[in-house]
């Protein structure tokens, strides 16, 4: 398995990317059909706060699985863009099951 970073105006950080892989792995041990991921992260600035951006790119069979969360944390973020791809990797499996 594959897995790509890219930091968009923000400091690469070692224990995010630990954080980001440790959660992608429990993804590509459920469903062995995951080839790739690409993790974008960047920092977009609004007039009342700052928001953390984590985006998330899964290469499987079909079209490519895309998810993005903006929260307080790039944590947070990483944990709800994953959520996401779950619900959409399970609706993905359910139309590959064999005949």
């Amino acid at each position: 398995m594959d897995i790509n970073f890219e930091y968009h105006e923000v400091n690469p950080s070692e224990s995010l990317e630990t954080f980001v892989t440790e959660k992608l792995n429990k993804l590509f041990n459920k469903y062995e059909f995951i080839v790739r991921a690409d993790v974008f992260f960047k920092i977009q600035n609004f007039s009342d706060n700052t928001g953390k951006i984590a985006g998330i790119r899964l290469s499987a069979p079909g079209p490519r699985l895309f998810a993005e969360d903006n929260s307080e944390s790039y944590h947070k973020s990483v944990t709800e863009a994953v959520s996401q791809l779950e619900r959409q990797l399970e609706k993905r499996k359910g139309k590959m099951k064999t005949h």
